[in-house]
């Protein structure tokens, strides 16, 4: 399998370098296409085998799958310029961009398409993707699945959900980095030092993660497990609730939609 990625940015480059590291698309068989040349040398120094050039027409001509990796406002003049072939699957990252505008800017109703939300955790092998189809086979499906899964979890979702779960991912992952940046804080102000404070943080964050996606458990029953009648942990959830914590949340993924 042939897979094509326009654009060697961030998501673009993470993804390119996540397909390299996993065993379903060789460095060989991925084609990079980008107007910087610079961007274009990283990736090649790092994974030889992998082909780049800054003709996106060309990177596109023996491609079994297309991904798409610019900026929202860069995808109608960016798909109007590239010749899809009906047997090409398009892969969109641009958020915002729905199959609708993808149809309109390929002219192409017939063709296969999916919608890609990953996050920056990608990087890391770590995001979480959310993939939404148009006119594709279940063989189609369970292939986008299985490649993005050996960079992180990937979930397949009506379009209707993208809004909302993008919220959940792409713009929760902040709202985590933002409770481990305040954590970090208060261990500074308690006498941490603040490398000391961010290690121990984000390794009780992921620890968090680990028993929810590794046990199939619920949060509630995990925080039962660390909140003893009288104990230091209820007092200080108990403060979190008292300051609007929960609310605050809830506010943050629903104003992200």
């Amino acid at each position: 399998m042939k897979v094509t990625i326009i654009g060697a940015g961030n998501m673009g480059g993470a993804i390119a370098r996540g397909l390299a590291k996993g065993t379903i698309v060789g460095a060989a068989d991925i084609t990079v296409s980008d107007p910087s040349e610079k961007m274009l040398q990283h990736l090649q120094q790092e994974y030889p085998l992998m082909n780049v050039t800054t003709d996106n027409r060309t990177a596109i001509g023996e491609a079994d799958f297309v991904i798409v990796a610019v900026k929202p406002w860069l995808m109608k003049t960016v798909l109007a310029e590239l010749p899809l072939q009906p047997q090409q699957v398009l892969v969109s990252v641009a958020a915002g961009v729905s199959f609708d505008q993808l149809v309109e800017y390929t002219a192409s109703p017939d063709l296969t398409m999916f919608r890609l939300v990953p996050n920056t955790a990608m990087s890391q092998l770590e995001s979480m993707t959310l993939i939404a189809s148009r006119h594709a086979t279940p063989e189609h499906e369970r292939l986008m699945v299985e490649i993005f899964n050996e960079m992180g979890l990937a979930m397949m979702i009506p379009e209707s959900q993208i809004e909302a779960t993008t919220a959940l991912t792409s713009c929760g992952i902040a709202y985590v980095l933002k409770y481990i940046q305040a954590a970090m804080q208060a261990g500074i102000e308690m006498g941490i030092y603040p490398k000391d404070a961010q290690r121990m943080v984000a390794q009780s964050v992921k620890g968090a993660a680990s028993l929810i996606l590794n046990n199939d458990t619920h949060p509630s029953l995990e925080i039962d497990k660390v909140t003893t009648p009288g104990g230091i942990t209820i007092k200080g959830i108990n403060e979190l609730e008292h300051a609007g914590f929960s609310s605050a949340i809830i506010r943050a993924m629903k104003a992200s939609r």
